[in-house]
């Protein structure tokens, strides 16, 4: 099994009802993805409960059969209308980490 773990920051620009929507819209458009991405085995992304001590803004956990699951879940079409709809138009910066789960 795969662990990917991605945090964002949300742009600076954006109101806070803004900030808001967009969180809740990354979180209901890559949760929907489970059951819709062949290898995508768990997805959870946390927006809710943030403290003062954290640097980013929204956190995804997800768990994948495989690294070749990684690939074709991060190519997949479903999974990128989300990224190109969701996300990216909202987020200034992203941080990645995979790794195997033993």
């Amino acid at each position: 099994m795969v662990k990917h773990i991605i945090l964002w920051t949300l742009n600076a620009e954006l109101s806070e009802a803004e900030k808001t929507a967009a969180k809740q819209g990354m979180k209901e458009g890559l949760e929907g993805l489970k059951g819709k991405v062949p290898g995508l085995l768990d997805i959870v992304v946390n927006i809710d409960g943030r403290l003062e001590s954290s640097n980013c803004d929204v956190m995804l956990d997800s768990t994948l059969e495989s690294a070749e699951a990684l690939k074709a879940y991060s190519q997949h079409p479903e999974h990128v209308a989300v990224a190109n709809s969701k996300v990216r138009p909202y987020t200034v910066q992203r941080t990645c980490l995979d790794f195997e789960v033993k």
